[in-house]
């Protein structure tokens, strides 16, 4: 609709410069947006104020002119002038009624992209492997996970990358620690948060052990494979931790889509000499840097990006660099997404800016950090144990089912234990997820059980007990909601009426969750949509309908909401539930 209204102003402001009214050459970004009060109509265009100026009228008269203008189409049934001249369009109710019909018959729910489809790279979650899966990277997994759902929905090739964290110095120290303390079986190295702690107090405390495990850091660099053996059979280990984790969210990450630290190893040396060859690097104090006129400091210096220590080492920058060209050149890519912590930002504009100049990616690949805030405790601040240390994300998500259970047990005692337990999962997990979700990527978030876990309010239990609402009317009915149903849509009542133009925004709200991969706007929508489901369900009655071609109608608008709901559910990554 807003796309229809964009085109029928421009069609009027061409007629408008075609008689002189409006000056020749202009090209003003047609704003429609979507009214917050009913009464003053579906859509509005701020289009005459924007242009009054320039054509020499007030905004009113110009309006006027406009709505005089403006093509008649059956989708409109009617455009008033409002406050200073803001043009206020009306959608018919009808052709709203006949979209959703053919909504209804479109296993993509009417839902398509705007703009051509691209490949995406997808870079999410990125645990550090010589530790367990935190609570930190809660917020890269799903939100990443989430936006990588929507983007597949509408028709891109997705390819997810998890650049985990499998190389370094952390990584000589514990080999080091595996020589010292041979390790037998690979349940002596089931905890991998003691095995760490064990063999970093080994590092801070011997000398020795610390020279050689930085010895065993340049002999894994340089192919040993004997350390190349130890550091496989760790990382095996703790990728299988990960996907653990991965399974238990629902999230679609799998050992394939691993693309560590270590793949780029090879070409470090390479990312070095190209960016000497293209003048790109300058040494300061035996480093090897790349200074960009746009990154200063607070004192107007120049920053560096530092791409190799002055003892020949590498960085997370030069990795960085690396990645960026293999996602360019290898899996050609048209768009790359980075779900990595908001505090990294100065970071990827500066190795994106680099990447660019040095020819790494071509000019018109799109590079986005995807920044997200913290995830705090009550206190407001990160999210931490009692004893001060960080949370394991397998503990978290234990403790979600744990209360989840005993609150679906409270309210159903009578429920067979295996459906308790399924429940207690896509309400647990659902919880965890869907609380992060909701609050806008940017923004720090308190993490709170009984909030999260509460029917009440912008949550998961709410929304997934909305659908459960929907799919009980066609038990009632002993119809199959996504079987093809009789009748078609018409629009009487406001709450019908309401539902409907909510159930219009679909696919421009998935389009904005693409765009600019914020999953919250799609979380709002679809507690929008579960409200206004809510209404209609309270003052239309469904299976009591006084016609049957009103209850035909009213069962093909719960379907609609219904499908819509299961959909958007599954896109942010939780489990609808037929039942609760």
């Amino acid at each position: 609709m807003k796309d229809l209204i964009r085109q029928l102003i421009q069609h009027a402001l061409d007629r408008l410069v075609a008689d002189g009214t409006l000056p020749q050459g202009l090209t003003p970004a047609i704003q429609v947006e979507n009214t917050k009060d009913k009464s003053h109509g579906d859509f509005a265009s701020n289009i005459a104020l924007m242009l009054a100026k320039p054509a020499g009228l007030k905004p009113r008269e110009l309006a006027e002119k406009l709505v005089a203008a403006l093509p008649a189409d059956a989708q409109i049934s009617k455009v008033e002038i409002a406050g200073p001249g803001f043009l206020n369009f009306y959608q018919d109710t009808s052709a709203l009624a006949a979209r959703l019909d053919a909504a209804l018959a479109d296993p993509q729910l009417g839902v398509r992209k705007n703009g051509p489809t691209q490949r995406v790279v997808i870079d999410l979650s990125a645990p550090n492997l010589a530790k367990e899966m935190h609570v930190g990277h809660l917020r890269s997994t799903i939100i990443g996970d989430a936006v990588a759902r929507v983007l597949e929905f509408l028709g891109d090739t997705v390819i997810r990358q998890n650049h985990v964290g499998d190389w370094g110095t952390q990584f000589g120290m514990l080999l080091a620690y595996m020589q010292e303390q041979p390790v037998g079986s690979d349940a002596e190295l089931a905890d991998l948060e003691a095995f760490y702690r064990a063999a970093k107090k080994r590092f801070d405390e011997s000398p020795e052990f610390a020279d050689r495990a930085r010895e065993l850091v340049v002999k894994l660099q340089a192919g040993d494979p004997e350390c190349l053996r130890l550091w496989t059979r760790f990382n095996d280990i703790s990728l299988s931790h990960c996907q653990k984790v991965y399974d238990r969210l629902g999230v679609k990450l799998s050992m394939a889509d691993v693309k560590g630290e270590s793949a780029y190893n090879d070409d470090l040396p390479q990312v070095i000499a190209d960016l000497r060859a293209k003048g790109l690097l300058t040494e300061s104090d035996g480093a090897q840097c790349v200074f960009l006129d746009e990154f200063k400091n607070a004192e107007g210096n120049p920053l560096p990006l530092i791409v190799q220590k002055a003892g020949g080492g590498y960085l997370y920058a030069t990795t960085d660099l690396a990645a960026t060209r293999y996602r360019a050149g290898v899996l050609k890519a048209d768009r790359a997404l980075y779900f990595v912590d908001q505090r990294q930002a100065l970071h990827f504009q500066m190795v994106f800016a680099v990447a660019r100049a040095a020819g790494f990616v071509p000019p018109q690949m799109e590079l986005q950090h995807m920044g997200f805030g913290t995830m705090n405790g009550a206190d407001g601040k990160p999210f931490k144990t009692r004893d001060g240390g960080t949370v394991k994300l397998i503990d978290l998500l234990d403790e979600a089912e744990a209360r989840a259970y005993a609150l679906v047990k409270e309210k159903n005692p009578e429920l067979a234990e295996a459906e308790l337990r399924s429940i207690a999962h896509a309400v647990g997990i659902g919880a965890v997820k869907y609380a992060d979700l909701s609050k806008h990527r940017t923004s720090d978030y308190s993490f709170n059980f009984d909030l999260m876990l509460s029917f009440e309010g912008n949550t998961a239990p709410y929304l997934l007990y909305a659908y459960t609402r929907v799919a009980s009317v066609f038990a009632k009915a002993g119809l199959d909601m996504n079987a093809a149903l009789d009748g078609r849509i018409v629009l009487a009542a406001e709450q019908e009426t309401a539902l409907a133009a909510r159930l219009a925004q679909f696919a421009e709200t998935l389009n904005s969750v693409a765009e600019k991969g914020v999953p919250h706007l799609l979380c709002a929508y679809l507690y929008d949509l579960a409200g206004l489901f809510s209404s209609f369900y309270e003052h239309c009655p469904i299976l009591g309908a006084e016609t049957v071609e009103q209850q035909q109608s009213r069962l093909r608008l719960a379907a609609l909401t219904g499908r819509t709901l299961r959909q958007g559910l599954e896109l942010l990554g939780l489990q609808p539930l037929e039942r609760m």
